[in-house]
């Protein structure tokens, strides 16, 4: 439905990873080599299914991950999206690159949320989001590490995708034959970075390609001592996104984070790199028991949720999913991929005769291709 209903530029930012994709498709493609082992005979006839993640209550071990641009995929942006999650007692993730500005999101949202953040070069840029989620009442931040520059997202290089979007000549049959997206988007509410905007002067000097706009914003010199910084700052759960090692979570936690986000950026920054749900095991070994431990990655069907819990992770967390929701249908299609994956999660706790979250463990997955467990 997505796919109808947004010009193909539009589609392709959405769906679309970088080179080849070919972590693009392995994020998907690993969940089928893990086996569920199911226990039987036993009382599967209430399942508790709540957990918490950032410090907060979450009504089953998902998170919904923080996504840019958003208003270009519906009107209605994150808000559409934070409302579905609320209805479904799900931490909600805003983007530093989202079209919605924080403090609008936490007067509209009531239910957990979390900031994702990104060490500028202008570290007072960084600071002030520090601030301001304080003070919105955000429960936790996310650092995303994995963008020292753009990944080669060839797709949008194809399609001439700008900031805003540009209709080229190679694009604008596409968006003529999507009225439905084109007119709201020409005529409805301005389309803007909300909680960058007002420090990023080259945005009113016309479109750029969204390429460049990132690799001119984010600092190839971060280091750990900048996470240090950042926990010092926000003094509360903070969670280190796009860590991939476990020698990496074992440094982020020992630099003042309370967790980690295993993410390869969903396919679209380094292609070759692992799929999230095949690190999960080795860095819940490397950092113990108490840090929260999130796969974000490939997650399609409720079942893949229950096999990386019983690797070991605390939670997952979905991007494109809800996009895809959002673009077919706005909030009401949010919530139907909300309703899919519950229903699916719970039934296959069900079958794998599991009547607790906290009780998937390790011998209830395991990967003949890859000899283990």
């Amino acid at each position: 439905m997505a796919r109808r209903r947004l010009p193909r530029p539009i589609f392709d930012y959405i769906d679309g990873g970088a080179d080849d994709e070919v972590s693009l498709r392995r994020n998907v493609d690993a969940f089928a080599h893990y086996e569920l082992l199911p226990d039987v005979l036993n009382d599967v006839s209430a399942i508790r299914t709540g957990t918490t993640i950032f410090g907060q209550p979450s009504r089953w071990p998902l998170m919904l991950s923080p996504t840019g641009l958003t208003r270009m995929f519906h009107g209605d942006a994150e808000l559409a999206v934070a409302k579905a999650a609320e209805r479904h007692g799900l931490i909600y993730s805003l983007s530093t690159m989202g079209t919605t500005r924080l403090e609008d999101l936490a007067q509209a949202y009531a239910g957990p949320k979390v900031f994702q953040i990104y060490i500028f070069k202008d570290r007072g840029l960084t600071a002030e989001f520090v601030a301001r989620c304080r003070d919105a009442g955000f429960h936790g931040l996310a650092l995303t590490v994995d963008t020292p520059v753009a990944g080669n997202r060839e797709r949008d290089r194809v399609s001439g995708l700008s900031l805003p979007p540009k209709l080229t000549l190679r694009s604008m049959l596409s968006f003529a034959l999507h009225p439905s997206w084109s007119i709201p988007a020409l005529t409805g509410s301005k389309f803007d970075l909300a909680n960058v905007s007002h420090k990023v002067d080259a945005l009113a000097s016309g479109p750029m390609s969204l390429f460049d706009y990132i690799g001119g914003q984010f600092d190839r010199s971060v280091s750990w001592r900048d996470v240090e910084w950042l926990a010092g700052e926000w003094n509360g759960p903070l969670a280190i996104k796009g860590v991939m090692t476990p020698e990496d979570a074992r440094r982020s936690v020992a630099s003042g984070a309370t967790g980690v986000i295993v993410s390869n950026h969903g396919g679209r920054q380094l292609d070759g790199a692992p799929a999230p749900v095949d690190q999960i095991a080795a860095v819940r070994e490397a950092v113990g028991d108490a840090p929260d431990v999130i796969c974000d990655g490939g997650i399609r069907r409720g079942s893949d949720i229950v096999k990386a819990i019983a690797l070991g992770a605390t939670a997952c967390s979905i991007g494109r999913p809800y996009l895809y929701g959002l673009a077919a249908g706005g909030e009401a299609g949010v919530d139907r991929v909300l309703t899919l994956l519950t229903e699916e999660f719970e039934r296959t706790l069900a079958l794998a005769g599991v009547n607790d979250v906290a009780s998937l463990a390790r011998r209830h997955v395991r990967s003949p291709a890859r000899h283990d467990g």
